[in-house]
């Protein structure tokens, strides 16, 4: 039988330093693939423990493996690294404008809480199998012109962290995973179904410039184009039917050189979410037809740069039962909220449910709106300290009397793709980088904007 309550002792031990990690990681917030600060202060608490760390070389980021001594599945935990970019959150960097609106720097705190727990004597007895803590980089989908950047360069494949991890075999020995997210919401602990996926959508509208005052009629005005595309998407909304849940909301990043110049190069980002990889991409190839008929009615032109970003996350139901009696071992049970509803944001934590079983449930003690500038960690004993109990108690519950319930997941798993490789190849049919409209020597115009 598991101690369980001298189990949550060992992580009351180490408060402080779960605390002060908390703190560290909220005044040095360094956004997706920049994180070699927070990923450093982490890796050194780790090596003082005593762990052995893989270190992912040429991004931020590292796991560590712990053997039980005994058989059984590897359990892989996870705390992400980076931040947000908010420039008016009056704790944002002066510099980056980055800051932890979204709590990442608690689940990191979190993450070190059970490091530190699971180093105490005789923790590992009656534990079968391994576990894996990770400290994982690029959660948030934001700056992908960096991050396209760093692809085109060799270092990563793909924009988000758990899944350029995954693609480098880092998973491989893997069996299911968790990890906790921060929250604002009323309850100590919560989870839902699921939340959608992504494609990331990099759009640029050419056209012609000319002098927008003296010789506007020589020009092709591509942000015109732009805004016909965005009206277009617009009137697509009624078509997407509301179990989908749809989300298409682009920004424009670049309008124009010059006021006194009909604008040329205009851009565009945007994602298309869904609740699965088959509706997203149906809609995509919408938007994207949307586009290039808005590009041809200005004679302009649209190159289109469609990327994976992440899959939809289904949160697997054997794990969530498990995390529900976790949950009520720390809190009430009126301040735990296990629901059927569906999420419409996006996590690469859909990714590793897509191969694996996996569930991202959410642990109180945040303030504010999330990504918003009023976003604060008003309660880190919860954000921090009662996660990384919460944790702890399920991972014990799934590696205790020989894994018995960890097996049982594994048994009964329903994902999305029998294999990595089968998963990869379905989000790299997404990628594509086309020139969207064909004017032809005869007047007549192709539109193509399909693989």
């Amino acid at each position: 039988m598991v101690d369980y309550e001298k189990l949550l002792g060992t992580v009351d031990k180490h408060r402080e330093n779960i605390l002060a990690t908390e703190r560290y990681i909220w005044k040095h917030p360094e956004t997706g693939y920049r994180e070699w600060k927070t990923s450093a202060y982490l890796e050194t608490e780790f090596k003082k423990l005593g762990y052995v760390l893989t270190k992912a070389r040429n991004i931020p980021g590292f796991y560590t493996t712990i053997d039980t001594g005994r058989p059984g599945p590897c359990v892989l935990i996870m705390g992400e690294l980076d931040s947000l970019i908010c420039a008016d959150h009056p704790e944002a960097d002066p510099e980056t404008k980055a800051v932890h609106a979204c709590g990442h720097n608690a689940q990191c705190a979190a993450l070190l809480g059970i490091a530190v727990a699971l180093k105490e004597d005789g923790a590992l007895n009656g534990l079968s199998g391994s576990i894996k803590l990770c400290a994982v980089p690029a959660e948030e989908l934001i700056e992908t012109g960096y991050r396209e950047t760093l692809r085109q360069a060799g270092t990563i494949q793909y924009y988000g962290g758990k899944v350029e991890f995954l693609y480098r075999g880092y998973f491989d020995d893997v069996d299911m995973a968790f990890m906790f997210h921060t929250s604002a919401g009323k309850h100590l602990f919560s989870a839902k179904r699921g939340t959608n996926g992504c494609v990331v959508k990099n759009i640029n509208f050419k056209g012609v410039a000319s002098h927008a005052g003296g010789s506007p009629h020589a020009g092709i005005n591509a942000l015109y184009a732009a805004n016909l595309g965005m009206q277009a998407i617009n009137s697509l909304r009624e078509t997407f039917q509301d179990n989908d849940h749809i989300r298409v909301h682009p920004i424009i990043t670049k309008g124009g050189e010059a006021v006194s110049a009909i604008p040329s190069d205009v851009t565009i980002e945007s994602y298309v979410r869904g609740a699965n990889l088959d509706v997203i991409t149906e809609v995509n190839k919408r938007v994207n037809r949307a586009l290039a008929s808005s590009a041809t009615a200005m004679g302009a032109n649209v190159i289109l740069s469609d990327r994976p970003g992440y899959a939809p996350l289904i949160n697997d139901k054997n794990l969530l039962q498990i995390a529900e009696s976790a949950m009520k071992m720390i809190a009430p049970a009126e301040e735990v909220s296990i629901t059927d509803n569906w999420g419409t944001g996006c996590t690469d934590m859909g990714d590793i449910s897509a191969v694996m079983p996996a569930i991202h449930p959410y642990a109180g003690g945040a303030v504010g709106t999330g990504h918003g500038n009023n976003y604060y960690i008003e309660d880190p004993e919860k954000a921090c300290v009662n996660s990384a109990k919460c944790q702890l108690i399920m991972l014990y519950m799934l590696l205790s009397d020989n894994a018995r319930k960890a097996k049982k997941v594994i048994a009964e798993k329903d994902v999305r793709y029998l294999s990595k490789q089968a998963y990869f190849e379905a989000i790299d049919a997404i990628t594509q980088d086309k020139k969207a409209v064909i004017y032809n020597e005869d007047g007549t115009v192709l539109l193509d904007y399909t693989k």
